[in-house]
């Protein structure tokens, strides 16, 4: 304990040594504490008293006599479990045909597996619905069935494998293609056959990987609500669409607080596990990867029927996105297939102002995001602070809490002095910056850790200082995770629905909002045009992006070899 202490003081003196550093780290716990903890603590602290200010537990008891909403939590965690069941093993087949097979086309494979990461979430739920509707291309069109189940779990579970196994397939995609083939070599040359080289070689070291690609795939069903909004119905309840139901609808925020508690605790209690035990537990193995295993892992019949897996399973995919390309030039959908470019007209005229308020949005909040990910993720890796593993824990947890608890806790936190912050631009930009900064965070980490220290040091041994530091030397050397961090946040502040519902205005609206909208509207080919206008902006950007990208690293490497 003495240590501990010795440890700790001696912590300080170095921090008041740099006050520019001191200060950084005051900032972020003080943002940190505002924008995360405190909206999180006030949904906490409306569920839990009355009007009168008085501790009252009867939001809980009422929301746990009422069946129905009974209903919903457990139809939430079948349904993220479900996910994370399906969506593990889609992403694992996707991971496991391309790092151990040599099937063709890999490269088309591996494109589709990631491309429902750069589309809207909800867009799976209106296309499935005009595949498998009333009216739909596939149920109604092909076979004459129009009773589909496609409100509820079936339709449902479809929306959100076919949204979150890309997420799978990133993870699983680096675990196996990390294990040596040459331990497969070990096992067949130990007589081992294939069967018995993939359940005691890959599948175990695939193990950690599997776990937390489960954990985070729970985590990410859990919280979504643009599909159960429009997928769920009315006789599969959702807590998720239950909590926005009952502030928007029942105008309870009690109630509403109540469930969205409710809903959070298998969040954190998920993540804490993917974080502090399972993300802790991997095998690594150094050896080199000859081309004769991969050939070998599997016979010619397992190679074929993987290969159909995957084709079918991209076809799907494609289908999905192709159906929203499709029902934004026909006139009414199902109804009247006649091509038409109105639905495009009808969204500049209606939606023309939300689309200029998400981009505004989104180009406020994403480089705000990008650059305090970069900043948190550099004194985790380099600093020594005291507080450091809460500044880690709390920046991450907003990754665990379901954007339904996030959106009532930034009601109920900024709605009165001295955050009076509702219905302005800075709430939904605010909320963007701190929702999406852990994926900024834990790519900075995930490169940083592959930095050498000592090119930093060499710059401290020249007399920089912290910032120069950062600016000269960390940040251009994290310049990969940095144009990550920033093609997801702008992504997600694009797409985003399930918190900022609770935030636009009359003001600030999101075409999000305005595509879901249209759907609970009947307008489907309308709200297909509003998702292709959305698609063709993040396309836009992320091509952008990846020119001036290109075009940095080559005149960066063309200066240095000006200087060499």
């Amino acid at each position: 304990m003495a240590f501990r202490s010795e440890e700790t003081k001696n912590r300080l003196l170095n921090l008041l040594k740099d006050p520019v550093l001191l200060i950084t780290i005051i900032i972020i716990f003080a943002a940190l504490a505002i924008f995360i903890i405190y909206p999180i603590f006030k949904v906490f602290s409306a569920s839990l008293t009355n009007r009168s200010g008085q501790f009252d537990l009867s939001a809980y008891t009422k929301a746990f006599s009422n069946r129905y909403m009974r209903q919903g939590f457990f139809n939430s965690l079948l349904v993220a479990g479900l996910t994370a069941f399906f969506g593990m093993l889609i992403g694992y087949i996707f991971a496991y045909t391309i790092n151990r097979t040599d099937i063709p086309f890999k490269g088309f494979f591996r494109t589709v597996a990631i491309l429902p990461i750069v589309f809207p979430p909800f867009i799976g739920a209106l296309s499935i619905i005009m595949l498998f509707g009333f009216n739909g291309l596939i149920t109604a069109g092909i076979f004459g069935i129009r009773n589909f189940p496609v409100y509820g779990l079936w339709g449902l579970m479809m929306a959100q494998v076919v949204c979150f196994f890309p997420v799978a397939f990133i993870t699983l995609d680096g675990v196996i293609g990390t294990i040596s083939p040459t331990l497969e070599d070990a096992a067949f040359n130990l007589g081992a056959n294939r069967w018995q080289a993939f359940r005691k070689v890959i599948l175990p070291m695939s193990i950690p990987g599997i776990a937390s690609t489960m954990l985070v795939l729970f985590i990410e069903s859990l919280a979504d609500f643009g599909n159960p909004l429009i997928l769920a119905g009315s006789k599969f309840p959702v807590l998720s669409v239950q909590a926005y139901l009952q502030i928007t609808g029942m105008y309870d925020t009690r109630g509403g607080a109540a469930l969205a508690v409710w809903l959070l605790f298998p969040s954190i209690v998920a993540f804490i596990i993917q974080k502090y035990w399972v993300g802790k537990k991997k095998y690594v193995t150094v050896t080199g990867k000859p081309t004769t295993s991969v050939l070998k892992s599997v016979n010619r019949p397992v190679k074929w029927l993987l290969f159909s897996l995957c084709m079918l399973m991209a076809a799907f995919t494609l289908t999905i996105y192709a159906t929203i390309f499709w029902g934004a030039f026909v006139k009414a959908w199902g109804m009247n297939n006649t091509l038409t470019l109105e639905n495009f007209r009808y969204v500049f005229d209606v939606g023309l102002e939300a689309i200029k308020d998400t981009l505004i949005i989104a180009f406020t909040s994403t480089p705000i995001s990008a650059l305090l990910g970069m900043v948190i993720a550099f004194l985790l890796v380099r600093k020594l602070f005291p507080g450091r593993k809460l500044m880690e824990f709390t920046s991450l947890l907003s990754f665990a809490v379901p954007g339904t608890v996030i959106g009532i806790g930034y009601i109920l936190a900024f709605n009165t002095k001295p955050f009076l912050l509702t219905g302005t631009l800075a709430i939904l930009v605010l909320n963007f910056v701190f929702r999406y900064v852990p994926v900024g965070i834990q790519s900075g980490v995930a490169l940083l850790n592959q930095v050498d220290p000592a090119i930093e040091e060499a710059a401290y041994t020249l007399g920089a200082d912290n910032r120069q530091v950062f600016t000269r030397v960390t940040l251009p050397l994290i310049v990969p995770a940095f144009f990550s961090a920033l093609v997801f946040a702008f992504v997600r502040a694009m797409t985003a629905i399930s918190a900022a519902i609770f935030l636009v205005s009359a003001r600030w609206n999101l075409i999000t909002v305005q595509i879901l909208s249209q759907s609970d509207s009947g307008r489907l080919s309308e709200a297909c045009a509003f998702s292709v206008i959305l698609i063709a902006m993040i396309m836009a950007f992320i091509l952008v992006l990846k020119i001036f990208l290109k075009n940095k690293v080559s005149l960066s490497g063309s200066e240095s070899m000006g200087q060499g």
